[in-house]
């Protein structure tokens, strides 16, 4: 379950909505040890005093990073990357969650990671040396920002396979995992194996066209139906192409699925309209 640039977007807007002029009144943090071991937390706890008594300005998105943003020069920054829940509860819900924050009032905000991710507290000074701001923030564009034109520029020049130039670190674009990979490439019909180089215009085209497509449509369903918005509705979103697809058959050609090793991972694929 990974959020992408689409979940992160309607999280935004709904955090947005809902917390904007909202005062902060505490935090409580629960079976956070292992998660600030590896890093997934501030290394100091105290850093989390300093939301305390803030007011929410805003929230927005870049990638798949979250930024609630908070007077004083605060920020709560959420990436639940490889999944997490975050939902917005009235005064008296209950449920699990790794940090709470209570508003004034009493409804509260909990964030669970469910695996690999972040929560953080911090200052707009401290921003720039967060990992996840400068990749998602600073780096490379949304999808939706870029071009046509400037995706085929980045991407024809390229000799590698597609995979790490639509995710990671070196991709062209930011927001997108292994779950939009194995979905544009599908509606695109190219086989994982191609590499940029290798792409006609038409293809180029058509990969760019996916990338917008899939985009907008998760968009307008809110978001993969793995994963649960602010008030923990699922998205009407289902996957085209990858897990859900094991032993089932394209819905395009009626040819078997397949799954393969492909760049530090698993993609389904189908070898009948894909290639």
């Amino acid at each position: 379950m990974s959020f992408e640039y689409p979940e992160a977007k309607i999280l935004a807007a709904q955090l947005d909505e809902t917390l904007k002029g909202k005062t902060i009144e505490s935090y409580n943090l629960r079976d956070y040890e292992k998660l600030q071991k590896i890093g997934f937390l501030n290394k100091n706890l105290d850093d989390f005093r300093q939301l305390v008594g803030r007011h929410v300005l805003g929230s927005g998105s870049s990638g798949n990073t979250i930024r609630v943003r908070l007077d004083g020069a605060m920020n709560f920054m959420l990436a639940p990357e490889y999944g997490g829940v975050i939902l917005y509860h009235k005064a008296g819900e209950e449920a699990k969650y790794h940090i709470l924050l209570r508003f004034a009032g009493g409804d509260s905000l909990t964030v669970r990671l469910t695996s690999m991710g972040l929560v953080y507290a911090a200052r707009d000074e401290q921003l720039n040396g967060l990992y996840m701001y400068k990749r998602d923030y600073l780096g490379a564009p949304n999808p939706v920002d870029l071009s046509a034109k400037q995706f085929s520029k980045l991407v024809a020049c390229r000799g590698t396979q597609l995979k790490p130039i639509i995710v990671g670190k070196d991709a062209v674009m930011t927001g997108l995992s292994n779950s939009a990979f194995q979905d544009v490439l599908w509606r695109a019909g190219i086989h994982p194996h191609r590499k940029a180089s290798e792409l006609t215009p038409a293809k180029l085209d058509a990969l760019y066209s996916a990338i917008k497509d899939l985009v907008e449509e998760r968009l307008r369903l809110g978001g993969k139906d793995e994963v649960v918005d602010l008030f923990g509705k699922a998205g009407g979103y289902t996957p085209k192409m990858g897990p859900n697809m094991k032993d089932l058959c394209c819905p395009r050609c009626g040819v078997a699925v397949e799954k393969m090793a492909h760049g530090g991972g698993q993609v389904y694929f189908c070898p009948g309209c894909q290639k």
